[in-house]
């Protein structure tokens, strides 16, 4: 495909590559703009962009616009498409552009225009009888776009803001073969019989309530599974060497001030007044470490410190963003910061992602690399930043691994190594981080005393693996679609007994297992046995014991499983000491 851009330079580019599917999504938005402005001429438009999955467009519309309008705009943007519409681009003034959109009454460009600087380039992109302010990349033509789907409508604040004007937001995927679409739509199926909301009420993980918006409360099987993580999570630290720490959550602002959060990072921040000074509840954790480190003296003999918090943070998010687990203000880090010399940097960046290879493995998913370079707001000098930046990408080359780069995306204190997993249907999520930071330890004026008798500053990495914890449970619901492994599920094993005659020796069973460290819990309900298998199936327990008179005659259970791949294969009787023989060696602990 061929990608226009705004200077008017062309370039060829795949869909499969990262700017072909950004300028194909781009242009897609702009086609469903004009199929709207076609139909509904009154319409205002607000913004267009590419996502990493498809393309949206807030729009103002004169009457309440639904989902049964979709299909008849979709339609017109596909009759756009072919007709082949050549896109050109064209630099005009900021008089041009202003006068431009005022005679189309387009409110929404307008602001947009009138806040870009006087010296700014502004540029339009049209196809056909459609010009649209934008600053690309776009295709140079419609015609490559072979198959479009509007996907859904939603409310969306103009600019994120609940002051302003709620707009609706018309959701889209496009793609350059019909096949492609078709499988997108399937996989679209199966992402949404995993829903982690659907299935982490149907099996009692969590709820989110009214009364906390955005902050979940954990039910006793969700914090099972949040524990088990927790506890194979420490497992792996002790043994690579960290020690584990617990800081305040609240902290006064000079301490916010020093870290340079309350000025790069306010707006997200939930403040308080204490004693008549200001306060604020921890949206990080590294803060709370660096004070730690201050508390002695502290050598190059005693280099790297490697001290892990699993500190629980807020975040004042907007409420249009939550989303379940994925996007809450209430969240666990699986923080970790490492203090070292210079010479132990690369060593340490090289741990770090042996150890994320080895707990993503653990789980079944593969990831890709990006590195983030510098922001716009960022803090430190043009040289420390290089160096930040080579550490981290002579690490990633040297252990022979791939990373794309993301401009600008960096922390405002460093560059970051961010680390996308890739779940069981091909979906990515951002989790694992590695961040370098020259800039908290002057910040915080932290030093050892060198083997040169001379005091030096340590360099610090900032890392996640897990990113947020409750957000990784609900990648793991939709990962495994509810059904954990063995060492992972809330209830290992349940007891189900034929009738109420043989609960007490169920009661019996259940005990004895749990003795043994197996999650096992009994049905006591009087309903068929039918009936309690299945709902055991629904709740995706992976054990199923059954007793009745046989079983209590002869101490023994007979066992289903979950996963069993045949009939055959899934049922069979066994005493206590078998079935306990048997977990063991499917691996019900943790790993």
């Amino acid at each position: 495909m061929k990608v226009l851009h705004k200077n008017g330079e062309i370039t060829v580019s795949s869909f499969d590559e990262q700017e072909g599917k950004k300028a194909f999504w781009h242009t897609s938005a702009h086609v469903l703009a004009q199929a709207v402005k076609h139909l509904y001429p009154d319409t205002k438009c607000a913004i267009g962009p590419a996502t990493d999955n498809g393309f949206y467009y807030d729009f103002a519309f004169s009457f309440p616009f639904a989902e049964e309008n979709l299909q008849v705009v979709e339609e017109e943007m596909k009759k756009l498409a072919r007709e082949s519409l050549s896109l050109q681009v064209q630099t005009i003034s900021r008089e041009e552009a202003l006068s431009y959109m005022e005679e189309r009454e387009e409110d929404f460009k307008l602001e947009l225009i009138q806040e870009l600087p006087d010296d700014e380039e502004i540029t339009f992109y049209r196809q056909g009888d459609y010009t649209e302010l934008c600053a690309g990349p776009h295709l140079t033509n419609t015609s490559p776009i072979k198959a479009v789907k509007l996907l859904s409508v939603a409310g969306a604040y103009w600019r994120g803001s609940e002051k302003n004007p709620m707009l609706t937001r018309i959701y889209g995927i496009s793609f350059p073969k019909a096949a492609d679409l078709e499988e997108y739509l399937q996989r679209l199926e199966e992402a949404k019989a995993r829903d982690h909301r659907k299935l982490g009420k149907e099996l009692e993980l969590f709820t989110l309530l009214d009364e906390g918006p955005g902050f979940p409360f954990l039910l006793p099987k969700g914090l099972i599974l949040k524990n088990l993580l927790i506890d194979y999570w420490r497992k792996l630290h002790i043994r690579e060497g960290y020690v584990e720490i617990s800081t305040p959550m609240i902290m006064n602002r000079r301490l916010w001030e020093t870290s340079g959060h309350w000025e790069h990072y306010r707006d997200k921040m939930y403040t308080t007044v204490i004693d008549e000074t200001d306060f604020a509840i921890r949206p990080m954790n590294c803060p709370g470490g660096m004070l730690v480190y201050k508390l002695k003296p502290r050598s190059y003999r005693d280099l790297p410190i490697r001290m892990g918090e699993l500190g629980l943070v807020h975040r004042n998010e907007k409420s249009g963003t939550l989303h379940g687990l994925m996007r809450v203000r209430c969240l666990t880090q699986d923080d970790a910061h490492i203090f070292m010399t210079e010479q132990q940097v690369q060593d340490e960046i090289r741990g770090v992602i042996r150890l994320i290879d080895e707990v993503y493995a653990q789980f079944g998913f593969s990831y890709e690399i990006e590195l983030s370079t510098r922001p716009d707001n960022s803090i430190g000098s043009d040289e420390e930043w290089e160096l930040a930046t080579k550490a981290l990408t002579d690490a990633v080359s040297k252990m022979g691994k791939t990373y794309a780069i993301n401009e600008g995306d960096g922390a405002f204190y460093g560059p970051k190594l961010d680390f996308h997993l890739r779940d069981s249907i091909g979906r990515t999520w951002q989790c694992g981080t590695i961040q370098l930071d020259f800039q908290l330890p002057r910040r915080f004026n932290i030093e050892y005393m060198g083997a040169d008798g001379e005091k030096h500053r340590p360099i610090m990495i900032h890392r996640v693996i897990f990113g947020s914890i409750e957000r990784f449970i609900g990648i793991l619901i939709e990962h495994y679609a509810g059904r954990f492994p063995l060492w992972l599920s809330p209830v290992q094993a349940r007891v189900l007994p034929v009738s109420d005659k043989y609960l007490g020796y169920a009661k019996e069973v259940a005990k004895q297992l749990q003795k043994k460290g197996i999650r096992t819990e009994t049905d006591q309900r009087d309903e068929k046995l039918g009936y309690k298998i299945r709902e055991a199936r629904m709740d995706k327990v992976p054990c199923m014991l059954i007793v009745g008179e046989k079983e209590q005659h002869s101490h023994t259970v007979s066992v289903r499983w979950r996963d069993a791949p045949t009939q055959e294969q899934e049922t069979g009787e066994m005493s206590l000491e078998e079935l306990t023989k048997l977990f063991a060696q499917t691996g019900y602990d943790i790993p």
